[in-house]
């Protein structure tokens, strides 16, 4: 019997790159459906344009079955607001995507459970989808089209801070002083993520920063998130541009 921790842990890598709202609702979702008997696993999140081409290629100019509609920059996954769940069975180990399977025996699909869950917290599911089902698809993008995020559109802090309340309510009532407190600890949290991007500062440096980093670096600098990017390691140029693609920089600026 694996502990909520154990089976949070599991997702853990995948949800780490996510924007920082977003991955704060997934994980009160893994932890919502542990409480009903039902274990969540995090099997997509945050792709990059290139991984997108290379899933969209697939069924079409290389083996296997078509998975996405989307190329790079046309899905909500490029753009940290997007994840793929799948059912992690007892043993810890296997991962299902039966939609009927009901391993906690209360007759309702454990599926069903993790859907009714993700749209108590304000989730998008892909299974409410008409043209494309996508049964494992959850995401939350504020009404924003994958064209206006390429545009630079992101949500207003206003709207992230509305997904944040939903974590501790979901019904509209007051909240109590305990919950506002929470509340707090949870934006805090936001922006610790902001300043991870400063720990990868002392690492092995490059003598000057990569041409597709320099527009995230730009934007960092704008959000007062760098003082410079000189002097970066490789593994510093990547997380302050897939942060930069999940809007964190847009929204520091706006507040």
């Amino acid at each position: 019997m694996l502990t909520l921790d154990q089976v949070r842990k599991k997702s853990e890598k995948r949800l780490s790159v996510l924007h920082p709202v977003f991955k704060l609702v997934m994980e009160n979702l893994i932890e919502r459906c542990y409480a009903r008997g039902v274990w969540v696993l995090i099997t997509q999140g945050l792709r990059t344009y290139a991984e997108q081409d290379a899933l969209y290629a697939q069924g079409r100019t290389k083996p296997g079955q078509v998975v996405t509609k989307a190329r790079g920059g046309y899905s909500n996954h490029n753009f940290g607001f997007a994840a793929d769940f799948a059912l992690l069975l007892r043993d810890g180990r296997t991962v299902s995507w039966d939609t009927l399977r009901d391993d906690d025996k209360d007759s309702l699909p454990d599926w069903s459970e993790v859907v009714e869950e993700a749209k108590k917290l304000g989730l998008e599911w892909g299974g409410d989808w008409r043209s494309f089902k996508d049964m494992p698809h959850l995401q939350m993008v504020f009404g924003i089209t994958t064209a206006q995020f390429r545009a630079g559109k992101h949500p207003t802090q206003a709207q992230l801070d509305a997904a944040l309340m939903k974590i501790n309510k979901t019904e509209d009532e007051e909240m109590t002083a305990e919950e506002k407190a929470a509340f707090k600890e949870l934006q805090a949290i936001v922006q610790k993520q902001a300043d991870r991007i400063k720990t990868l500062e002392t690492a092995a440096k490059q003598p000057k920063v990569p041409a597709w980093a320099e527009q995230a670096c730009i934007n960092a600098k704008a959000a007062g998130v760098l003082d410079t990017a000189n002097d970066g390691s490789y593994d510093f140029y990547r997380m302050v541009t897939l942060l930069d693609r999940t809007g964190i920089f847009n929204g520091k600026g706006d507040k």
